[in-house]
């Protein structure tokens, strides 16, 4: 039992330090509320997924070409500065109320997967990480045991979207618009600060 909590533990830990998908949650779940943060945070883990299978599959010796790593942080710039200058457009405009904003629910989803997707800081997290377990569980009992240890990561990385959601979604029901909009400016400029570093590594990889 204290084997599952430990990795149940160590998903949550990967997916709550503050970073652009937390900072791209928190505005989604301000805009349109619960169920468009907890989409939101589907759709990072979604990624998260498919960066798990890449690294058990072997291929993450592709994503260390230099080429594509250029590729990402260069694509993982547009898309961070692109959500937040959108971010800042709407607090700008202050379009937050108590009622729905208009947003589709697949958009939600597919921000956050492409967020996480285009996210180089993922790709070196995974890698280091569940590479790491991956390799020591091969050794150790195998496939079933790593089945169990995936498992519960993922299950701390989705019990840590439904808090993020549910923490977003009480900001947006308790908050005045004002500090909406304050909250949704922060927001934004983060995401573009970390669109700007992300542009910043793609540019020394060119260099």
């Amino acid at each position: 039992m204290n084997f599952l909590f430990s990795y149940v533990f160590l998903g949550v830990s990967l997916a709550a330090p503050i970073g652009p998908v937390n900072a791209g949650q928190i505005d989604r779940g301000i805009k349109g509320g619960f169920l468009h943060a907890w989409l939101f945070g589907l759709g990072a883990t979604t990624a998260d997924v498919v960066y798990m299978v890449l690294v058990y599959l072997g291929f993450v010796n592709f994503l260390q070409i230099p080429t594509v790593k250029m590729f990402l942080w260069f694509f993982g710039f547009f898309v961070l500065v692109y959500t937040g200058i959108e971010s800042l457009m709407a607090a700008k405009k202050h379009t937050f109320t108590t009622s729905r904003v208009n947003l589709h629910y697949s958009k939600s989803y597919f921000s956050g997967f492409f967020m996480s997707l285009l996210n180089p800081l993922s790709i070196l997290f995974w890698i280091g990480i569940y590479g790491a377990i991956l390799a020591n569980t091969t050794i150790g009992s195998g496939g079933t045991q790593l089945l169990i240890c995936s498992a519960a990561i993922l299950s701390g990385v989705l019990l840590w979207d439904l808090t993020m959601a549910m923490f977003a979604s009480v900001l947006r029901r308790y908050l005045t618009t004002t500090l909406l909009a304050v909250i949704s400016t922060i927001s934004g400029i983060s995401l573009i600060l970390f669109g700007l570093y992300f542009g910043y590594q793609g540019f020394l990889l060119l260099l």
